[in-house]
């Protein structure tokens, strides 16, 4: 029999007998929209998690921090941030970017407000491959003078010393901001008394300095990079020694003399590695040099065995709704069987092949599962919105339920295969079924 022939005989018969296909169709409806609403639920939890470590820094980043806090003041043991250690950091496999990172707190004036800010300088190679979407302008570059690139948050941080609690508006782009680095002089010459040894201490330089841009996103949008402001680490070391000169920068360490070295150590080396499966041994490579190394891995690790468990949950729960449909198509096949006995006869008496008579119950069991399937896809992408809505509106929590690609494919054909597997004993039974015992039934 031509595979045609029994398609066309398949879905005759189920067109005959409407009421229990619709109703057969229906239950597994409900079983595949049960799986899948509940799946994504846990598929959304953990996107929504991964995002929210990405914005934290992201899941490949390592931060490299000196051990100096871990050695209580030996200086023999001391593994400080200079160009050699970040040249031997950079030898390691797996490193995609890597950057040292120098941290320079500033005094941000601009007409009655003022900020305490945090200037970090990157390479340039850095700052192209940390994802930093400018809203307005661009990243800073590698040229005098010095530019800033601000997130999107850093206005948060202004305030009036007066008091008053009015909400700074401050245009990073346009508007005139003067930044003090020796914020120490700056508080000795405001103090009436006078600074060291009772003298007044001169007020220190502002300098002035331009935006190069600002990070994508309004206020209320919060990534890892919105309080954040950048520079090019080159320029910032040069305006940072011209600065301060030969003297002590707040900071950097210093000898027992409380001399500053020769040379600026970085606070921290910002280290992206090339895959998420070489994190955990960069990291362990990292810290057997001797440097503290701080990732987000035990965190990721964390979130995916609960997301593993909720998944596991939610999906088992959605199955039971899934194999309350399959017993629904067995029955339904049981009952075509019993009710074409005489079909099943007169075809094995006219020489039809018993694999085309199994093939006709399993080609209809499937076609129930693919309807129901498609039918409980449409169903659980609207079930989905509307507890995204839902969400959002409640909590301002967006995707919570999280249906990909491969669910609805899976979904689809894990119906179809959950119908072809509820129908297959029946269509066996239907097999054996001997002809002249089903014509003399009749």
């Amino acid at each position: 029999m031509k595979v045609i022939d029994l398609l066309r005989m398949s879905l005759s018969s189920l067109w005959r007998r409407k009421l229990r296909t619709v109703l057969t169709v229906l239950g597994v409806v409900i079983g595949t929209a049960s799986i899948v609403v509940m799946l994504s639920l846990g598929l959304g939890l953990k996107k929504s998690a991964l995002e929210q470590i990405e914005r934290s820094g992201g899941v490949t980043t390592i931060t490299v921090y000196s051990n100096e806090d871990q050695v209580s003041g030996d200086e023999k043991k001391i593994r400080r941030l200079d160009d050699k250690a970040v040249e031997s950091l950079g030898r390691l496999a797996h490193i995609k970017t890597i950057s040292p990172v120098l941290t320079v707190t500033v005094l941000a004036k601009t007409g009655k407000y003022e900020a305490n800010l945090t200037i970090n300088g990157m390479s340039q190679e850095a700052l192209q491959n940390m994802n930093l979407k400018a809203g307005k302008g661009k990243l800073p570059s590698g040229g005098e003078p010095l530019e800033l690139f601000f997130g999107n948050q850093v206005q948060n941080f202004f305030y009036s010393p007066s008091g008053n609690g009015e909400m700074p508006s401050i245009d990073f782009m346009n508007d005139t901001i003067f930044y003090i680095f020796d914020t120490e002089a700056y508080e000795q010459s405001r103090n009436r008394n006078g600074g060291n040894n009772g003298k007044r201490t001169a007020p220190p330089k502002k300098y002035l300095l331009k935006a190069s841009g600002i990070l994508e996103g309004e206020e209320e949008d919060y990534s890892n990079n919105s309080y954040m402001v950048y520079a090019d680490l080159d320029v910032l070391m040069k305006q940072v020694k011209k600065t301060f000169k030969n003297r002590a920068i707040p900071g950097q360490p210093t000898n027992k003399k409380g001399k500053p070295f020769k040379e600026l150590y970085y606070n921290s080396v910002y280290i992206r590695a090339d895959e998420l499966e070489s994190v955990e041994r960069l990291q362990k490579e990292i810290q057997d040099m001797g440097f503290r190394a701080e990732s987000n891995m035990e965190w990721l690790k964390q979130t995916q065995e609960q997301m593993k468990t909720i998944q596991m949950a939610l999906g088992g729960i959605g199955a039971v709704s899934l194999f309350v449909a399959a017993i629904g198509i067995a029955n339904t096949m049981m009952m075509s069987i019993y009710e074409r006995t005489k079909e099943i006869g007169v075809l094995k008496v006219l020489g039809c092949d018993l694999g085309d008579i199994c093939r006709l119950f399993l080609l209809e069991a499937g076609f129930i599962g693919l309807a129901g399937g498609v039918a409980g896809l449409g169903l659980s992408y609207t079930i989905s919105a509307v507890i995204n809505i839902a969400a959002e509106n409640a909590a301002g929590q967006q995707g919570v339920s999280y249906i990909p690609f491969w669910l609805t494919l899976a979904a689809v054909m894990f119906s179809i295969l959950i119908g072809m597997l509820a129908g297959f004993f029946p269509a066996y039974r239907a097999m054996r079924l001997s002809p002249l015992a089903a014509i003399r039934n009749e």
